[in-house]
């Protein structure tokens, strides 16, 4: 994306989500959210990260690292739950790449994702000296994942095959994460 998307902007969820910074919070808070909102898509990367480097990244003040919280929907009063994340990375000069955008897999479907992306392409457009948003997305994203990116005013422009090991093998993930994709082992 080279410009900011023309468009309305999206309505608030009925639940009123909150973001939350996470420079600060303790490694195994964003290692469990991450987990929490990427398991359905077997989000590893920073499950596999060391703590150095995840610190370093996460300490970094052009990256913002977000939690979405909502009212617990159980209805305690003031208390609020962990219902997505959203990491904006603006490392590169000029550029932000929409490191992780995702919400848990209760909330896919409702609106959340639409307004967390609205959110996120104004943040990003608003810092002085962007000139180019980005994100990356792989088969193993939610199967609507390309069409949300590409609505949301992304283009394509590229397309590698890349080689992981399962991180549910690897003890990353649990092994009934992701059910919908197939556990090959040897």
């Amino acid at each position: 994306m080279r410009q900011r998307p023309a468009g309305a902007a999206v309505s608030l969820p009925s639940s009123l989500p909150v973001l939350r910074r996470l420079r600060g919070a303790s490694l195994s808070e964003y290692r469990r959210l991450f987990a929490d909102v990427g398991a359905p898509w077997l989000w590893f990367s920073r499950l596999a990260m060391d703590d150095d480097t995840l610190r370093s990244i996460l300490e970094d003040e052009a990256v913002h690292a977000l939690a979405v919280d909502a009212p617990d929907a159980e209805g305690h009063a003031g208390t609020m739950r962990p219902m997505g994340l959203l990491e904006l990375d603006f490392r590169t000069p000029g550029e932000c790449e929409l490191a992780f955008l995702g919400v848990h897999a209760q909330h896919v479907g409702r609106g959340l994702g639409r307004w967390l992306m609205s959110l996120a392409l104004q943040k990003a457009w608003d810092m002085p000296g962007v000139t180019r948003v980005h994100v990356h997305t792989c088969t193993l994203d939610h199967p609507s994942a390309l069409r949300f990116y590409l609505r949301a005013g992304f283009t394509a422009v590229g397309r590698a095959i890349e080689v992981a090991p399962d991180p549910r093998v690897l003890g990353l993930l649990p092994m009934d994460a992701a059910p919908d994709v197939p556990l090959i082992t040897v």
